[in-house]
């Protein structure tokens, strides 16, 4: 794995990754909580993290299409520009004015359409820099990147909340894309790889994926455990001020320990994708998270919550790792771009009424069904990776 980062165009990447996540997690973190400090309502985060997914759902098609039309080191730097600098604008209105919900529903249109143009441009890149035989250790890297970000975020944004505020928050995720973006500066420009014709356009990604039959399986479930995350993130915060009866510091942990959850799959990943056959691989981690889920909607202990973050974040990042290695392994390099984005956006829209309805069954109910919901989502993935023919 450490061979990778000699080469010089996905070592300036992962670091530019890295860092980015880091912004990415801390407004993530500190955005829900704000929010529910603000307005006392799982509703408002549940609109917020529904606006989130509705403006990567709709930016999706346009997206996969620009990452396979142009440059994808361009694509991605514009990505990490442009939201340094709307954030940064958002934090200087927060300092002057204080809190606006329609400014928080701005930052969830703008964070959810960076985001998903980001990952389409950026997967579409390791898949062009690095020969297949690297691409299962170039995944490992990918998590492990996202993940150490994320959790040192959920740890940092927590405190941060605590004790400063949100614009502080936003002020060191605008600098931190700015970093990021100057790091892509230094790699190499890499040449379009959409070729003209019939298959050109959103709708030729379309095509591709739906004649291909592992591709379009595979891409099913690599859905899930994103809709699962995105759930998470509506359930914990009122999970820990409710039912946990804890604050901001509580969550911000729990989302380190989820985080950590994903290093260490990164770290792993590699070598266990050498050793096992994918699909049992596939199934035993859909199980693990299930018993997780269920651990959590049972029991109400903030150790509980640590330990079953931890392990949600293990199985869903190693999710991720053997679905994208499958799926960089398996589709045409003119089409990753496009076929990203459909997946992403795919779930985008998915979340886009599971959010809030998860939002509003809380209020009702308790944070903790939320969590039984994720887990049958998560046994329905369990059943069709055991339901796949041997030759899929």
């Amino acid at each position: 794995m450490l061979n990778l980062l000699k080469n010089h165009e996905f070592r300036n990447f992962f670091f530019a990754d890295i860092i980015s996540s880091f912004g990415v997690g801390m407004t993530t973190v500190g955005a829900n909580w704000y929010l529910l400090a603000q307005t006392h309502s799982n509703k408002y985060v549940g609109i917020y993290l529904t606006l989130n997914v509705l403006a990567g759902f709709l930016m999706a098609p346009l997206a996969g299409s620009i990452t396979d039309r142009f440059s994808r080191k361009t694509v991605i730097f514009i990505t990490f520009l442009v939201r340094s600098g709307l954030i940064a604008l958002i934090a200087l209105y927060f300092a002057i004015t204080g809190f606006s919900l329609w400014l928080m529903y701005l930052l969830a249109l703008i964070t959810g359409a960076g985001w998903i143009t980001y990952m389409a441009a950026s997967r579409s890149y390791v898949q062009t820099v690095l020969p297949k035989g690297m691409l299962g250790s170039a995944n490992s890297f990918i998590e492990i990147s996202l993940q150490v970000g994320m959790f040192t975020a959920g740890a940092a944004s927590g405190v941060i909340l605590h004790y400063t505020g949100f614009t502080v928050i936003l002020v060191i995720n605008a600098l931190v894309f700015l970093v990021s973006s100057l790091l892509i500066v230094k790699i190499k420009k890499d040449p379009p790889s959409m070729t003209q014709g019939t298959n050109s356009g959103f709708k030729g990604g379309l095509k591709y994926v739906l004649h291909n039959r592992l591709v379009l399986i595979v891409g099913l479930l690599s859905i899930l455990p994103l809709i699962v995350t995105q759930l998470f993130n509506v359930s914990s915060p009122d999970y820990v001020a409710t039912i946990l009866r804890s604050n901001s510091v509580v969550y911000g942990f729990a989302d380190m320990s989820y985080g950590i959850g994903g290093l260490v799959s990164g770290l792993l990943m590699a070598n266990i994708l050498k050793k096992f056959r994918k699909k049992m691989i596939t199934i035993t981690l859909f199980g693990l998270v299930v018993l997780a889920l269920i651990a959590l909607f049972l029991g109400h202990q903030i150790s509980l919550m640590y330990a079953a973050s931890f392990l949600i974040g293990l199985a869903n990042s190693s999710l991720r790792i053997v679905l994208n290695t499958i799926l960089m392994t398996h589709i045409d390099g003119q089409f990753m771009g496009r076929a990203t984005s459909l997946w992403n956006g795919l779930a985008q829209f998915i979340e886009i009424f599971a959010s809030t309805y998860i939002g509003i069954l809380n209020d009702s109910y308790g944070a903790n069904y939320g969590f039984l919901c994720m887990a049958f989502i998560m046994a329905i993935g369990m059943i069709l990776t055991t339901a796949m023919s041997k030759n899929s």
